[in-house]
């Protein structure tokens, strides 16, 4: 079958990326001609349809893959699809069925979702150690006031409670050593918790000043928190949890920009480290209060009054920290005597406990 009136096209030659006019002669071979010179002839059985738009067919050689030609007249169209017998062979759009399209798609999904557990935890992993301590000093900066702002509480400053707290706080950084000072404070907010952040800003929430009965149990908590600043736990999980936006600030030497502040504050405050992060966390807790000759039983009283016994919980096991149960158990078999003095005095552990008031 042949075309004996020669059909415009476009032409890609696959050597360079010049757009061609083109004439085109269907016979025992598709010819190709320009101005009457002969370009390319390919033969039936080499030529495969890639995808293009509706009213257009894009064609290419099995043995050129880089090759094209465009062709919009509908009657040639017909012609090739006719005596083209490889047309939807190797290599051409019906080759790809939606079962590898699927399945490629699954792949890749598969592959963020890889990149996004395993992936950038190793990578954090990795690279916290090699971090300067100046740097993350600059981060817990970065990310404190978006932190306090979580909470909506202003400092508690009763003289003589900030007095008691930071001599409580001093006491732990004697015998947890720190990089840097801690900088301690007391937030009015009615949540019981305290954390750490990157850089030595050390707070206690009121809520938890509350439920605390004596100073050995908000020391334990706090010698906790100091657990996961020695270990620069919050620095990875910033690193973890900023992703792409922290590594590109990191790259761009702008780790205190807008993005990655807003990414990373909430980060801190919900922070939910994993069990063996936590472990460690408690090991250096009691760790702490044994150099300090003090017990650590008393703050596995306060976490368990304040959490519940988790033991009948059947989700429990699923969770990012240890079980209270667990970690109660593993202060209770701490057989250290109490032969230190007590850190605070009852008269200072008054006054911190009313330094909100």
């Amino acid at each position: 079958m042949t075309l004996e009136t020669p059909v415009a096209a476009i032409f890609y030659d696959g050597k360079s990326n010049a757009r061609r006019v083109v004439n085109v002669y269907l016979g025992a071979a598709l010819n190709i001609t320009e101005d009457r010179r002969l370009l390319a002839s390919w033969p039936l059985a080499d030529i495969r349809r890639h995808d293009a738009g509706d009213g257009l067919m894009r064609l290419g050689l099995s043995t050129n893959p880089l090759s094209r030609l465009e062709v919009d007249d509908p009657a040639l169209q017909h012609r090739i699809s006719a005596d083209c017998p490889q047309l939807y062979g190797s290599g051409s759009i019906g080759s790809v069925s939606n079962l590898h399209i699927v399945a490629w798609s699954l792949a890749a999904v598969f592959s963020i979702v890889v990149m996004i557990f395993c992936g950038i935890p190793l990578l954090a992993s990795s690279l916290t150690p090699l971090l300067p301590y100046s740097l993350e000093k600059r981060l817990g900066d970065a990310v404190n006031a978006q932190t306090r702002a979580v909470f909506g509480g202003k400092d508690c400053t009763a003289p003589e409670g900030v007095a008691a707290f930071q001599k409580l706080v001093m006491a732990l950084q004697s015998k947890a050593h720190l990089p840097y000072a801690p900088k301690p404070a007391v937030l009015s907010s009615k949540v019981p918790n305290a954390f750490a952040l990157p850089g030595g800003n050390v707070y206690v929430l009121q809520g938890l000043l509350d439920k605390a009965t004596n100073a050995d149990e908000l020391a334990g908590v706090l010698a906790h928190e100091f657990g996961h600043v020695a270990h620069r736990d919050g620095l990875r999980m910033l690193i973890e949890n900023g992703g792409t936006s922290f590594l590109a600030g990191l790259l761009f030497g702008d780790i205190t920009g807008a993005g990655v502040v807003l990414t990373l504050g909430r980060t801190l405050v919900d922070a939910r480290y994993s069990r063996s992060a936590e472990s460690a966390a408690d090991a250096f807790a009691i760790q702490v209060m044994a150099d300090l000759g003090r017990s650590p039983k008393p703050m596995g009283e306060l976490l368990l009054r304040i959490t519940g016994n988790e033991k009948d919980n059947p989700l429990a096991i699923f969770a990012s920290h240890p079980i209270t149960a667990e970690r109660v158990a593993a202060f209770n078999n701490v057989s250290n005597a109490v032969t230190g003095p007590e850190i605070l005095s009852a008269q200072e552990w008054r006054a911190l406990k009313d330094i909100c008031k």
